[in-house]
């Protein structure tokens, strides 16, 4: 191979596989996770959206109405679904880590306070998945941003 045909060759390859794309096992296991999770807050979600004698229970023992527990039943369903979405799941991700922190005060604090391990423990589960879909979410800013500039010219 000639030095020109390498020189050529060389970045044609670093386009075809970035640097910063994870692979194999690891993409493996992060998708997983995203569905898995969509999974668990999808669930979760419609036990507080559909008043589940659970849900009601919990949040009675917290002191807050029905309001608040559909409130965050329809966020845990908006999340779910764009944690399933590729370019919306780092997006998903950042916001479940915020309703995870949430939700583990609110254990410490108002419920049980062995309970709030769990969702401290998912929030890492979900900054992983957030730091993967960095190019994503990214790719989502300048999107919207493009949409912003065109909709200020247009005015």
């Amino acid at each position: 191979m000639s030095e020109t045909t390498a020189a050529v060759a060389a970045p044609a390859a670093s386009v075809a596989a970035p640097a910063a794309a994870p692979r194999g096992g690891r993409r493996v296991a992060l998708d997983a996770a995203r569905v898995v999770l969509a999974l668990f807050f999808g669930f979760s979600a419609v036990a507080k959206i559909m008043a589940h004698e659970s849900a009601v229970e919990s949040f009675d023992r917290m002191g807050w109405g029905s309001g608040a527990m559909y409130t965050i039943g329809g966020l845990e369903m908006a999340g779910a679904v764009a944690l399933l979405v590729p370019l919306l799941a780092g997006v998903a991700a950042i916001a479940l880590a915020g309703l995870l922190a949430g939700a583990s005060i609110v254990q410490l604090t108002l419920l049980d306070p062995p309970n709030a391990v769990m969702p401290a423990l998912l929030i890492a589960v979900v900054v992983l998945i957030a730091r993967d879909r960095k190019d994503r979410t990214a790719e989502l800013a300048a999107l919207l941003r493009g949409l912003t500039a065109a909709r200020r010219g247009g005015q």
